[in-house]
């Protein structure tokens, strides 16, 4: 019987169903990060147990380490003490960890897919939201919570239930001046944050099977703010190119070998679907968030919505986050004017988005009275980016580069927003109080809008801010 991706993985990995319904995982891959590891490694010190499967364990540091200095200690005394609980716990229970002082370390679904640990056809789990990053290799990721964390590094299982699977083609080509962030947040607008509730999400169609493996990471990562638990883009040759020559990739067979294992895990042909939804890729506009979640997003030309032309289940969360954003309905997007501009997280920290933005740059300067940050998603993306010189550009066009973290996407560390700042960000979630500020503000856009944002000093259209195309 033909099967879909999900399907297939499911399946390798399931040990047993249990009387819950459930069915109980086998994790192949299991990340961890300083925030959701410590009570985790309690929990297991208490039972008296060890971790079942070191060698499938990766941590690495990213939410709490400070961007603006990289000599210990650091001056935040809790981000020093968490480090060093994980570096305890790693050393303690055999788990390879990438501390900040070898080169390999950022933020953990950076970090994953560049050392080649990401792979297709296994199952992955960390404990954050973002898991479904890896699911751009033709993995089934999701992240978990802390006591799901502990039964990983006890047991390597996990309770769950299958998901239903929904097929989501964006067939065409994407107009100059609009990349994968767009993508997401078009899909994400058109099907709710709620939308993907139950469902893991398969990205297919000719914008997918084009796209680079860091533009699927970025459409995978924000499945999550869609309400899928799962997003995936079936394995081809874009993926094993990707993989070859990274240190973890290989699993000991031939290459060739271990690629066709790789390829039996795409979806077959005539496979089925609980939903399938197509797109257009000429109908996706360079998007930009205006509320406090994810959904909440226009076209970069497109008037915020008012409460009295929303349909009625709407009325109520658009009235609470035009109040909280301080906008109008029926105002225009374009032209706000920001306060901070933050180029970076696991959504879009990686080096292809920091070269495109690069590319652009030069010859302009950030406006006066904007902070703009650019934060590498890991020590092998900062790396790269200054033997590339690309710090160089970002620096003279007025950004601040820092080193690798999460940064200002979350704030658990000294990058927050203060007060009431508007902050033009290529992050993945706008919701209140996120970037550190209980009042600050966040729209989400891509890379390139958020650059144009802070050379321009408000909300604008990157295509007309660089000249990619005239716009009526």
């Amino acid at each position: 019987m033909p099967k879909n991706l999900f399907e297939k993985v499911w399946d390798a990995h399931s040990v047993r169903e249990l009387s819950s319904g459930q069915t109980q995982l086998l994790i192949g891959t299991h990340l961890i990060h300083e925030v959701t590891s410590p009570q985790a490694f309690g929990m297991i010190r208490d039972l008296g147990l060890n971790v079942k499967f070191p060698n499938r364990t990766f941590a690495t540091v990213d939410h709490i380490v400070p961007t603006n200095e990289t000599v210990e200690p650091y001056s935040d005394p809790l981000a020093q003490a968490m480090i060093q609980e994980l570096r305890n716990n790693s050393e303690e229970f055999g788990v390879t960890f990438f501390d900040t002082n070898t080169g390999k370390q950022g933020i953990v679904h950076i970090v994953g897919p560049e050392q080649g640990i990401t792979q297709p056809g296994t199952t992955i789990a960390c404990g954050d939201s973002h898991t479904a990053t890896h699911g751009a290799f033709g993995a089934i990721a999701f992240g978990i919570g802390t006591s799901q964390v502990r039964d990983v590094l006890a047991t390597q299982t996990l309770s769950l239930s299958k998901l239903k699977v929904r097929r989501i083609n964006v067939e065409g080509e994407l107009a100059p001046g609009v990349y994968a962030k767009d993508v997401i947040l078009h899909i994400i607008r058109l099907l709710g944050v709620n939308g993907g509730t139950g469902f893991a999400y398969e990205y297919g169609g000719s914008v997918f099977e084009n796209f680079t493996m860091e533009e699927r990471m970025t459409v995978c990562n924000m499945s999550i703010e869609g309400g899928a638990r799962v997003g995936y883009v079936n394995p081809d040759t874009i993926t094993f190119n990707y993989l070859k020559g990274r240190p973890y990739a290989s699993n000991g067979d031939s290459w060739e070998e271990q690629v066709e294992v790789w390829e039996s895990f795409a979806s077959d042909p005539d496979c089925s679907y609980e939903d399938v939804v197509n797109i257009r890729a000429e109908e996706v506009p360079p998007t930009v968030t205006w509320g406090i979640n994810p959904a909440q997003a226009i076209a970069i030309h497109e008037h915020i919505p008012s409460v009295e032309t929303s349909p009625e289940d709407q009325k109520e969360s658009i009235a609470e986050a035009l109040e909280y954003m301080k906008f109008e309905g029926n105002e225009a997007i374009m032209g706000k004017k920001i306060d901070v501009a933050f180029i970076g997280s696991c959504t879009n920290g990686r080096l292809s988005d920091l070269q495109e933005v690069a590319k652009y740059v030069q010859g302009y300067k950030v406006k006066e009275g904007v902070k703009a940050l650019v934060v590498p998603g890991s020590q092998v993306v900062s790396k790269i980016a200054i033997e590339l010189g690309l710090d160089k550009i970002f620096k003279e066009a007025g950004f601040e580069w820092r080193a690798a973290g999460c940064s200002m996407c979350l704030a658990m560390n000294p990058d927050k927003l203060i007060g009431d700042q508007l902050c033009a960000s290529s992050s993945n979630r706008n919701f209140k109080g996120r970037q550190g500020s209980p009042t600050g503000r966040t729209l989400l856009m891509s890379p390139l809008m958020v650059a144009a944002a802070a050379i321009e000093g408000e909300v604008t259209d990157a295509r007309e801010t660089f000249g990619l195309l005239t716009v009526a």
